[in-house]
């Protein structure tokens, strides 16, 4: 019986805006990894990547998200990479409901073509070409989430409902 909810998905999928609207609706503590990241390290994400790489950042994630999955009545939205290590696909599944969020490329490309926060979305290659060799490499990760949806053309409130029927169902033991 899930207690909490942990939002997965690629950059600019709308785990952060989904995310805070669950905790408004279910009286939830609403974190966001990342976030807790940065005011952990007291740096950037960008500036973590820069003076430590990218391990470093994993291990970092690693370590703060091991804390957080013990929690309940928390709505965790996650980096988008978070996936990528299968110690931490086992804490995500261990600490609730597992929902996948997703959207087709030009939708996540108009959402990041202003972002300067996404240390993964530098360099030369362009935008949705990015995007795309990125949500390559980690869909079998995605996959693995307990349930998943496409955030294209949907409101906020329409994935949080869709979202919250499937908690409300999992958590009364009817799936």
């Amino acid at each position: 019986m899930p207690e909490s909810i942990i939002l997965t998905g690629p950059m600019g999928s709308g785990k952060t805006s989904v995310g805070q609207l669950l905790a408004a609706r279910l009286g939830y503590r609403f974190q966001d990894l990342d976030a807790l990241l940065v005011e952990q390290a007291g740096k950037s994400i960008n500036q973590i990547f820069a003076d430590e790489g990218e391990a470093a950042f994993r291990e970092r994630e690693t370590a703060l998200l091991a804390t957080l999955v013990g929690q309940h009545g928390i709505i965790l939205s996650t980096g988008g990479g978070v996936v990528i290590r299968e110690a931490n696909r086992r804490l995500l599944h261990a600490g609730g409901l597992v929902v996948n969020l997703t959207a087709t490329v030009p939708v996540l490309a108009g959402r990041l073509a202003l972002a300067d926060d996404r240390p993964l979305l530098k360099g030369d290659e362009a935008l949705e070409a990015r995007i795309e060799r990125i949500m390559t490499e980690r869909e079998p990760f995605y996959a693995d989430a307990d349930i998943r949806i496409d955030t294209t053309g949907k409101t906020l409130e329409d994935v949080a409902a869709e979202i919250l029927a499937v908690y409300a169902e999992k958590r009364s033991g009817a799936l």
